[in-house]
């Protein structure tokens, strides 16, 4: 079993990847939610880690840091480092936003390294709907310094289009500001795992197909 067939069945098993019927917040109906918020134990987040390392590793960004948008990233940014560090030998820095500006002590917005001008980072978050958490970090890595955006990583990319737009979040943030998204896996894999019978859910082939068929993207 690959990596991303792994991740795929440990989604399912921990309740974060679910097939039925959902209504989404952009009103769309869908036979399949993705519930990151599920990830709740020392053995989830480790595991998670090891996927985003891999995925790193496998897609070879070259990178000095670690980015996790609060409130989210912070613990992804944590675990991939420390991923990294044990599984491939990259010993990686990692720092996190504050949602306010702290004015005493060491100050600043950010929390861990402390960012320089060349620096090579990578933002590391969960999914990615609209792209809004990249739009609100960003200023405040370029407010820090004049770093490079070596990419982002996330756990799934839908290839889903946006309300009004004909391409899929990923696809606009790469067109607004340059920024390669990397993704564990995407919509078509876990398509592919229920095919193959990594995963329960061939009653849902047939409206997962519909769905990608309605408001995907290549």
């Amino acid at each position: 079993m690959t990596y991303k067939q792994q991740f795929i069945k440990f989604m399912v098993e921990n309740g974060v990847l679910k097939f039925g019927e959902f209504t989404l917040k952009s009103g769309r109906k869908a036979p399949y939610f993705i519930n990151t918020g599920n990830y709740k134990s020392g053995a989830q987040l480790a595991r998670l880690g090891e996927y985003y390392a891999q995925c790193i590793a496998d897609n070879k960004i070259k990178a000095d840091t670690l980015v996790g948008p609060a409130y989210k990233g912070i613990p992804l940014a944590v675990t991939t480092a420390v991923a990294l560090y044990n599984n491939h030998g990259a010993d990686l820095n990692y720092c996190f936003d504050r949602k306010e500006v702290k004015d005493h002590g060491e100050g600043g917005l950010f929390v861990g390294k402390q960012l320089q001008d060349g620096e090579k980072v990578i933002i590391v978050e969960d999914v990615m709907t609209s792209g809004k958490a990249l739009r609100e970090l960003l200023p405040k890595l370029k407010a820090a310094a004049n770093v490079e955006i070596a990419g982002m990583v996330i756990s799934v990319d839908r290839m889903e289009r946006g309300l009004e737009s004909s391409l899929s979040a990923v696809q606009e943030v790469y067109k607004e500001f340059g920024v390669k998204v990397y993704s564990i896996v995407t919509m078509a894999d876990i398509i592919a795992a229920i095919e193959d019978g990594v995963i329960d859910g061939k009653e849902y082939l047939d409206k997962m197909k519909e769905y990608r068929k309605t408001y995907g993207v290549e």
